[in-house]
Parts: structure tokens; C-alpha cells; sequence
């Protein structure tokens, strides 16, 4: 019988679960490896779709994480198998499995950046707030499908910040009030004063702050239960923008 050759079957289990095994004749293993895969694969992009802008977006994280692991343990338990099958255990490898393995780091990359794209676009007020701001200067509210209602008092707030490129350069949002299911921001426009301040106490300087000068915009946010597709609430939020309007002036 020959024996297979462990580098070679290392290789191939770092391409799917279960090939590894299948290159060692255990085909019930290597099987059940491959339906676990899909099956794992599966259940990372069900959570990823259901929950990865809401309150519990690290659940799919960690989920992509233990399926990046488990596809790292069964390469290594294949490429031990195989190299308890040798005559003579203790000769060196013709190449590195260390290096065959690191090739895993790019998957493991790839999902650590990748799902910060997404990620808890909508776990907290401040998160909603940042892809407003991102998207009310661009001028994509309504590309984005916010609230008609939001984008009509955007729209409003802007043309009352004027016509210039850079008319949101010093405009402020922030959160003014918040409860477990709503909560309250403001945009105002703000100048900048320069304050005295010290270093360590002792070292005079100074600074520039913020100094608000009207509200030109206010919203109002709700958290809104997220379920799962297919149905399945396990009381993840994810933060609206659901209402908006433009301050009068003070008289």
C-alpha cells in the first residue's frame, strides 16, 4: 500500500474540509468533514446577514472566526494522520507545513477587515450618526433609502448651511439624549475658539474649541428589534434614523 505523502495531504485539506482525509482513504471522515463545511460556511453568512449591523454583530464575527479555526484543525489533524502512517517519523519534510498552513492567514485577513465594512453599521446611535454625516455630504440620502422625511429635512438643513463645497466642514453631530430604545441628535453649526490650557499642569498652551453657535438639524433614532432570517429574535437591536426636522430660528 502506499503511503500517502503528508505535504501533499495537507494541501489538500487546506483547499476544503474533508480532502485530507479523503486522500487517506477514510471516506466517512472526510464526508462528514465536507457537509460540515457547507453546513459551516452556511450558518456564518445566515448570521452575517442577519446580524452584523446590529447589537450582536459579534456573533457573526466570532462565528467566522471558529469556522477559520476549525478549517486550520482538521488540515493539521489530516497532515498528522498521514504522518503517523511513515515508516520513519522523525525525517524532515520536503517543505515547510508551517508555510503550507500560513496561507490560512489570508482567509483570516481577509474576514478580520472585510467585516468592519459592515459591521456594526447600526449597533449604536454613533454608528448610524457617522454613515448619516458620510452620506448627507455626499448627497446620498436618498441613494442610501433613509426616511423620505430625513432626507426633505436634510436636504433643508443643507441649503440653509449654503452653497459652498465646504459647508458641512463645521457642522457638528452629535447624541443629546439617549434611553434603552430612542434616542435624540443635533447638527449645529459651531466656530472655534482658542482657550488657554496647560501641560502637565504646568506648561501654559492653548487650544482650539468647539463652540456651537445654532442647531440646523435634529433627528430622531429608535431601536428596532433585529431578527434573523427566516425568523428568530435573540434581542439584537439596530439603531434607525425614523424622524427628522429643521429647528426654527430663536426669534
Amino acid at each position: 500500500m502506499t503511503r500517502p505523502d503528508p505535504g501533499r495531504v495537507l494541501r489538500r485539506a487546506l483547499l476544503g474540509w474533508g480532502l485530507g482525509h479523503l486522500a487517506l482513504g477514510r471516506a466517512g471522515l472526510g464526508t462528514a468533514l465536507l457537509l460540515a463545511e457547507l453546513v459551516g460556511l452556511g450558518l456564518v453568512v445566515w448570521l452575517t446577514v442577519g446580524l452584523a449591523d446590529t447589537t450582536a454583530y459579534l456573533v457573526p464575527f466570532l462565528a467566522g472566526v471558529a469556522f477559520l479555526a476549525a478549517w486550520a484543525w482538521q488540515a493539521v489533524a489530516a497532515y498528522r494522520s498521514a504522518r503517523a502512517l511513515l515508516p520513519d517519523r522523525s525525517t524532515p519534510p520536503p517543505r515547510s507545513p508551517a508555510l503550507a498552513m500560513g496561507w490560512l492567514a489570508v482567509p483570516l485577513l481577509a474576514w478580520g477587515a472585510g467585516f468592519w465594512v459592515i459591521g456594526a453599521g447600526s449597533a449604536t446611535p454613533a454608528a448610524v450618526l457617522d454613515r448619516f454625516v458620510t452620506a448627507w455630504g455626499a448627497g446620498a440620502l436618498a441613494a442610501d433609502d433613509w426616511p423620505p422625511a430625513v432626507g426633505d429635512a436634510a436636504a433643508r438643513a443643507a441649503d440653509g448651511l449654503g452653497s459652498t463645497p465646504d459647508r458641512f466642514r463645521d457642522v457638528r453631530l452629535r447624541v443629546r439624549d439617549r434611553s434603552a430604545d430612542r434616542a435624540t441628535a443635533v447638527a449645529e453649526a459651531i466656530h472655534y475658539e482658542r482657550r488657554e490650557s496647560r501641560f502637565l499642569w504646568i506648561f501654559p498652551g492653548s487650544e482650539l474649541v468647539p463652540v456651537a453657535d445654532r442647531e440646523v438639524l435634529a433627528l430622531e433614532l429608535v431601536a428596532q428589534p433585529a431578527e434573523l432570517p427566516g425568523g428568530g429574535d435573540i434581542g439584537a437591536v439596530r439603531w434607525r434614523v425614523v424622524d427628522a426636522s429643521v429647528p426654527q430660528p430663536p426669534q
